[in-house]
């Protein structure tokens, strides 16, 4: 047990999927994992673990922003030994040739600040994901009949941006999308040597201005799930 998480010693599997919303966090348990059973409730912030074709996992709420999934990921990496943490969330596309629903695999996650700034001091750190988890997950996108985009994505430390000068230099510069915990869980990720994704599904446009439902968002955060799943557990 920990400030912010109330699972026992052995409750967190080696593999855990964090999506921003604890409620998400809820549904993909019970709709993915066989035995699903709360190990988390402390501030609301719902954790779950069951098992997928027999390989244990827990599906942790990150909340949003890098402050709230850097406490979580602190918590999961330091105190339950946890291996492997996948974002599974939504973003926000930056480039014309991707449409609403396609799946964005983060490669690298370019931000202003990130709550490690502090440690790196005059460095200019460069976050990445694991390369070989994402690798599987875009092999199981593919078999899934998506294609993924892979490439840089922007983490930011707000959510209503006011600076569109620089969300153009972003998007000019190739960013596939904005979203707001990569970065920090790639950094927690590199400094104690584990492994870090995020999977990512476009649920609004930066420049067509359009967005998904709240039902649209249920289905594409769906293949979400079952691409995390299957790249952590390559068959």
């Amino acid at each position: 047990m920990t400030i912010h998480i109330g699972a026992k010693s052995g409750d967190i599997a080696p593999t855990v999927l964090m999506p921003g919303d604890p409620y998400r966090a809820k549904w993909a348990a019970e709709t993915y994992l066989d035995t699903p059973r709360l190990v988390n409730d402390v501030r609301g912030m719902l954790g779950y673990t069951g098992t997928w074709h027999g390989n244990p996992v827990t599906i942790q709420g990150s909340g949003m922003g890098m402050a709230s999934i850097s406490i979580y990921a602190n918590e999961l990496i330091k105190d339950y030994n946890a291996q492997t943490l996948i974002r599974i969330g939504s973003c926000g596309a930056m480039q014309e040739n991707i449409a609403l629903r396609d799946v964005i695999l983060g490669m690298t996650a370019t931000s202003l600040s990130t709550p490690s700034r502090g440690i790196f001091k005059e460095i200019n750190f460069a976050p990445c994901a694991d390369y070989s988890l994402l690798a599987a997950a875009h092999d199981a996108a593919r078999a899934k009949g998506i294609t993924p985009h892979v490439g840089g994505i922007y983490s930011s430390d707000v959510f209503y941006d006011e600076r569109p000068d620089l969300n153009a230099q972003l998007t000019r510069h190739g960013i596939l999308g904005v979203e707001m915990e990569a970065a920090e869980l790639y950094i927690l990720a590199a400094r104690y040597g584990r492994r870090a994704l995020a999977l990512l599904t476009v649920s609004d446009h930066l420049l067509t201005h359009a967005t998904l439902t709240s039902s649209e968002r249920e289905t594409g955060f769906g293949n979400m799930v079952e691409i995390a799943l299957a790249a952590a557990f390559p068959s």
